[in-house]
């Protein structure tokens, strides 16, 4: 049984891998093309494999210990190792008024508009209200990096969906298991409930702190890549599994230790190589990671149950929106943020998986809680595909795509370049074999050259009329020279031609060109 199982999540991994691929190949945002596919097998009458992989994974208890216990942390993890505290520290103002402020009004105003439109008991629209607070932009991050939005739009939604999540889980908590204990101590119930919320919240940040500067200062005494990963993950999934154990915060404590270990831990005890490696290795396991997470939302598409529901849903998306819009544009008042930036944080404000997980662990006995599972799923759906499609013509339509001046013109020259080796080396091919006389080689030849050179004269031109396209060409140009570099190392240590103390010292010397050159 166990293996069997083993096998079905491999299959959902090749399918969800598959479904990626083919999307970055379409340059299309992969997470709302996996939600389709899983979607269409949730929903299709299937057989075999694909019946079995449905029924497995549509399972409450398999998706919420898959997304809550192995996924989240990973996700989390990663992403706080990469953030940078220099750019969290420099735009701490919104993410902390986002992070904090913001997700405490969108837990209430989501909250007490469902209880007044839908009905909903209060208890089950407070506990709806903190599943709506948590917001997931991994897709619109992945729209950020494609169309070149500004670095500083992506740390600030980035952020606040670190520490979003954490307090979003614990309003949560609180709403479902305290909520009854608080009202019942009348005007001490606020004050207690603050106090639990800040002793859950400054409980994982301390755990995670705490893990973060040990496994830091461990790391301190290796300089061995393969092991320092290991380190990586053992901190974040026991950061996780620690600070749940003791009943404060789990996700806040996984973002702390990744922050500290990504600052602080890299700047006393990894080497260049280490750096490189573990960023790779977290871009694998994160790259699968979401690929599961956003087909898996897909396949919980069996829960829905419309018929029962179909006047709510739409109901409770409009008030959704309107609690992030209270969210952003309220906890913002006074700060000088572009209101661009704004409008893309309001909107790009996504629900995902974690707000889906967290409803399918309520307890079984919950009032509410299929309606719950309902609304939350419905508008998890909503949320991907109507402001995941739409992201990308705001940020056009709002001016913030990042343009390069003269980008079409050189894209076409540089593809006629191509053009004109690819038929050189044909030719060649061609007169070796002895296909073409050497009479009409040199007619070809010299009419090929002619043509890279009149290419070349535009290129000139334009390198002239637009210098930030020579810029963004001698950047790609280094690099992949660098990469070439370290992967010549590779060879001739593999080789045995280099010693491991010398390779050592030179990837070490070429991975410093590299993360240099990356900052400049």
């Amino acid at each position: 049984m166990v293996i069997h199982n083993i096998q079905l999540v491999f299959i959902l991994l090749a399918l969800s891998v598959g479904v990626t691929a083919l999307a970055k190949r379409l340059n299309k945002p992969y997470p709302i093309a996996l939600v389709t596919i899983g979607a269409v097998v949730g929903l299709m009458p299937v057989e075999g494999v694909l019946e079995e992989v449905r029924n497995f994974f549509a399972s409450d208890e398999v998706f919420r210990t898959a997304v809550i216990s192995i996924f989240l942390p990973a996700l989390l993890g990663e992403a706080s190792l990469k953030l940078s505290y220099t750019d969290i520290s420099k735009n701490r103002r919104p993410i902390i008024l986002l992070a904090f402020l913001g997700t405490l009004i969108a837990f209430a105003v989501t909250g007490g508009l469902s209880h007044f439109a839908l009905g909903l008991p209060l208890q089950t629209a407070l506990v709806f209200g903190a599943l709506m607070a948590a917001t997931d932009p991994v897709s619109v991050i992945s729209i950020f990096k494609n169309l070149g939005v500004n670095r500083r739009l992506a740390v600030i939604m980035e952020g606040e969906s670190l520490v979003n999540d954490g307090i979003s889980v614990v309003l949560f908590k609180l709403s479902v298991y305290s909520l009854a204990y608080i009202f019942s101590l009348g005007l001490w119930g606020a004050a207690a409930g603050v106090a639990m919320f800040f002793k859950v919240v400054v409980g994982g940040t301390l755990v995670g702190l705490s893990l973060g500067f040990l496994i830091s200062q461990i790391g301190r005494y290796f300089d061995d890549y393969p092991l320092e990963n290991a380190f990586s993950v053992v901190l974040f999934f026991g950061a996780y599994i620690i600070a749940e154990q003791i009943e404060v915060s789990g996700v806040i404590a996984v973002v702390a230790a990744g922050l500290v270990l990504g600052n602080y831990g890299k700047d006393i005890g990894m080497s260049p190589t280490t750096r490189f490696s573990i960023s790779v290795f977290w871009d694998t396991i994160v790259l699968a990671a979401n690929s599961l997470v956003f087909i898996l939302v897909g396949l919980e598409i069996s829960h829905i149950t419309i018929a029962e529901h179909i006047f709510q849903i739409p109901v409770a998306f409009v008030l959704v929106l309107i609690g992030r819009a209270a969210a952003v544009y309220v906890s913002t008042l006074g700060y000088k943020l572009p209101k661009s930036y704004k409008h893309i944080i309001n909107w790009g404000g996504l629900k995902g998986s974690l707000s889906l997980a967290l409803a399918l662990s309520l307890p079984l006995d919950f009032a509410g809680r299929e309606t719950i599972i309902t609304l939350t799923l419905s508008v998890v759906f909503f949320s991907l595909f109507i402001q995941g499609l739409s992201v990308s013509p705001l940020i056009r339509a709002l001016g913030l795509q990042k343009t390069v001046s003269g980008l079409k013109e050189y894209e076409q020259l540089l593809f006629e370049l191509q053009q004109a080796a690819a038929a050189g080396d044909e030719l060649i091919r061609l007169y070796k074999e002895g296909q073409v006389s050497p009479q009409i080689f040199d007619k070809i030849e010299k009419e090929n050259a002619e043509r890279f050179l009149a290419v070349n004269h535009r290129l000139s031109a334009l390198y002239d009329k637009y210098p930030e396209l020579l810029q963004e060409q001698e950047f790609n140009a280094r690099k992949k020279l660098l990469y070439a570099e370290h992967l010549s190392i590779e060879k001739l240590l593999s080789e045995g031609v280099l010693s491991e103390e010398t390779g050592s010292e030179r990837k070490h010397l070429v991975m410093e060109q590299m993360e240099s050159y990356e900052k400049n």
